[in-house]
């Protein structure tokens, strides 16, 4: 077993929002990785996740980027950008140029570090016209990213079973569900060349059609439950992060 530790660094997509464990609190991918990771290399295997909801690019690498080296961990997973693709502001010439500086930096103690494409999230959301050009542009920065500093590459959107089947996403139709989180941390587990359980790739069943009216009534309540929410904390200025802290924010036992 080459990983002696594992750090995951992000937003809500690592943070592991909507896979809840009992009490509530997240599990998510990564929580998963880290527990077959452990399995693999024994008791004295460390995780740290840092990652938070909301967080923006340049908030993950300013907050978490500095935190992550410091424990000089063997594993790094950097998942940052996809809040970014949502805001007014964005500036995709600035985040393909951080993105790489970041990943160098990652990369320079020789950590290897994970990266990911987005997966096809828009089929069930507004917006695609403006953000789909986005996404496309941050996934190929991705991409070419990995290909320059070696990094491992775990390609979501290269999977149609996220755009087809929304069993994988929760219902606020943006983060994954416990299905879609375990069908992430099999391809992570994959990229890295360590088995997992073949469970967590089975497609759950896709649901039934939905009749036209009661799919709008849907609509009607994702748009109060949800986007209402989103776009009052925009006006705001607030974050669904802004009381949350890391979860696991120093190396321990993957069983604390």
């Amino acid at each position: 077993m080459r990983w002696r530790s594992f750090v995951a660094v992000g937003d809500s997509f690592t943070e592991g929002m909507d896979d809840a464990y009992p009490d509530g609190t997240y599990r998510g991918w990564a929580d998963l990785v880290a527990t077959r990771l452990a399995a693999e290399a024994g008791p004295d295997f460390g995780y740290a996740n840092l990652a938070i909801r909301g967080r923006l690019f340049p908030s993950v690498v300013a907050e978490q980027v500095p935190a992550a080296l410091a424990m000089k961990p063997d594993l790094i997973s950097f998942a940052a950008g996809g809040n970014d693709v949502l805001r007014r502001t964005f500036d995709a010439d600035a985040l393909a140029t951080r993105f790489d500086a970041v990943v160098a930096r990652l990369r320079s103690n020789g950590a290897d570090v994970i990266l990911f494409r987005f997966a096809d999230v828009l089929a069930r959301l507004p917006g695609q016209r403006l953000v789909s050009p986005r996404i496309e542009l941050v996934n190929r920065v991705v991409g070419e990213t990995a290909e320059r500093h070696g990094a491992i590459l775990v390609d979501l959107f290269a999977d149609d079973t996220y755009r087809l089947n929304p069993m994988l996403w929760s219902p606020d139709r943006l983060h994954l569900s416990a299905a879609g989180h375990r069908r992430v941390a099999a391809q992570v587990l994959t990229a890295l060349g360590v088995g997992c359980d073949e469970e967590w790739l089975l497609v759950p069943e896709h649901p039934a059609a939905t009749p036209w009216l009661a799919a709008r009534a849907a609509d009607l309540s994702w748009v109060g439950r949800h986007l209402a929410p989103w776009i009052t904390r925009r006006l705001t200025g607030r974050s669904s992060g802004d009381t949350v802290t890391a979860k696991r924010p120093v190396l321990g036992p993957v069983s604390d």
